[in-house]
């Protein structure tokens, strides 16, 4: 009897995931071409928009300890500085809001404010964050901070491009239940992007977890633009506390 039971459930959350795939591959052939935005660094927000008009549908898929296993994400560009992200987990349900501010917002040098993390069905509080970038063609530097919970906890990040298509990543969140992470963005079409990345935890045991997110743009409305490669998203509920 519990075979049978375990055996059904596993079955269960195949059929769940595979659902979630085919839901993102009918969005993804259903919809036009647009100008892409790579995404970025996996575990921080990073301070450059989303540009104006542009959608981005992501599927998100990490090991539980991180976050909600399984992911899906919608993030747009409203104006030249402001953007909004809505998550939807599904282990547990939930929906999980965010947004970003560019206070300054013409590189080099970047400053941008906004929270992250706002679950109202899961009565968890947003976490605001104020963060500094000085980006040039190949170099992406980023600092800031974010208060989480009952405090504040540091964010770092550094990623270097080495051309529209690919760019390798290192980021850092203080807290022992935050991660050191190390990942590469691959810009596999003008459109369509992947990032996989290896999570060190922060804690004593420096566990290993593994992260992956699949993104594709769509330019909804505004003037024709050149490509803005390699930006980010807005930073997904990170690790449980």
């Amino acid at each position: 009897m519990f075979n049978a039971l375990y055996q059904r459930a596993v079955s269960k959350e195949a059929i769940s995931l595979m659902t979630i795939v085919v839901v993102m591959i009918v969005l993804l052939l259903s919809g036009s071409s647009s100008f892409a935005t790579t995404k970025g660094l996996s575990q921080i927000v990073t301070p450059d928009l989303q540009p104006v008009g542009d959608l981005s549908l992501s599927l998100q898929i990490q090991d539980k300890r991180i976050a909600n296993p399984y992911q899906l994400q919608a993030e747009m560009g409203l104006t030249r500085w402001a953007e909004v992200a809505v998550f939807r987990g599904f282990q547990p349900d939930e929906w999980i809001f965010g947004t970003e501010i560019g206070l300054l917002t013409k590189e080099p040098f970047l400053l941008s404010v906004g929270f992250v993390n706002w679950s109202p069905h899961m009565n968890v509080d947003p976490q605001p964050y104020i963060e500094a970038g000085y980006y040039t063609e190949h170099h992406k530097l980023i600092a800031g901070a974010i208060h989480a919970g009952y405090k504040n906890e540091a964010i770092l990040g550094y990623a270097y491009d080495f051309n529209e298509r690919w760019r390798v990543q290192v980021d850092f969140q203080s807290g022992s239940e935050n991660s050191s992470t190390i990942g590469f963005t691959c810009n596999v079409t003008p459109d369509f992007q992947f990032n996989p990345a290896l999570y060190v935890n922060n804690g004593p045991n420096h566990d290993l977890f593994g992260y992956i997110v699949f993104t594709y743009t769509f330019h909804v409305w505004g003037g024709k633009k050149e490509n803005a490669p390699l930006t980010k998203p807005i930073q997904r509920v990170t690790g449980a506390k």
